[in-house]
């Protein structure tokens, strides 16, 4: 069966960034994203994201017919939760790929440091203001990228799809990120602690994959989300960004859990 699929990108990655990724998923599904989220001042960035799984489920309401599978990585899988939990008849089923979705005693670490004002020291938020943000062409942002180790174990087509749609004309002929370095702060600092709240209030199928070599989350997470949603988990090889780094084959997972 033909099913609509969502999809809602990580922080700083837009979703035109993972063109390889939504193509294969795209063979059998229809598929559609919204491509950088977070951008629009109607939905602004506050603690744990309300705003943006609204805008999420603007989207979504605006775009389909009926229930869709929703598809997030990272932010976009927090999302997806989030907005199946607001909104179950939007969704057949979640697929969340590497969020983090910390259980009590973790999810309370990051609260406290929100509250004592060092989140900075326990998420990527940190380095985010002393980006770089300028280049003179697109062969400019894949070298420079393709330097560093993260970007390194990138897809070579996932990098160049960085390079291309994950910047954008500066109006000097130069280019920029695509999406800005002050709202990717913004989420890192917002990141929410309130997952725990919600046990035992989804009501839509979910699974969640995880990185085999991400430390995103712990065994006692994962155990977590078993015991307390009923979230089936798989594992796929790669980091954090296992989508960018495999597209094809986590692709292919997906349509195995969607066809089973």
């Amino acid at each position: 069966m033909r099913e609509t699929i969502h999809f809602a990108h990580a922080n700083s990655f837009p979703a035109s960034v993972y063109r390889k990724f939504l193509a294969a998923l795209g063979e059998r599904h229809q598929v559609g994203f919204l491509d950088a989220i977070g951008h629009d001042p109607a939905y602004p960035v506050t603690d744990c994201w309300p705003h943006l799984v609204e805008e999420t489920i603007a989207h979504i309401e605006s775009h389909y017919q009926g229930p869709i599978v929703g598809v997030g990585h990272s932010l976009g899988g927090f999302l997806m939760f989030y907005a199946a939990l607001r909104r179950p008849e939007l969704f057949k089923r979640i697929v969340i790929l590497d969020s983090p979705l910390m259980g009590p005693f973790r999810s309370r670490g990051i609260w406290l440091a929100k509250k004592l004002g060092f989140i900075d020291r326990v998420t990527p938020g940190g380095n985010t203001l002393k980006r770089r943000d300028n280049w003179a062409s697109v062969a400019m942002v894949h070298d420079y990228f393709a330097r560093k180790p993260m970007f390194a174990r990138f897809d070579p087509d996932c990098l160049a799809d960085y390079a291309e749609h994950g910047t954008v004309d500066d109006g000097q002929g130069g280019r920029k990120l695509k999406f800005r370095p002050q709202i990717e702060h913004e989420i890192y600092c917002a990141l929410p602690h309130d997952f725990p709240r919600y046990r035992g209030q989804l009501k839509v199928p979910a699974t969640f994959i995880a990185g085999t070599g991400s430390d995103v989350l712990k065994p006692a997470d994962l155990r977590f989300m078993r015991k307390h949603f009923n979230i089936q988990v798989r594992m796929q090889q790669g980091s954090h960004l296992f989508p960018l780094e495999r597209p094809e084959e986590t692709a292919r997972l997906i349509l195995e859990l969607l066809e089973a």
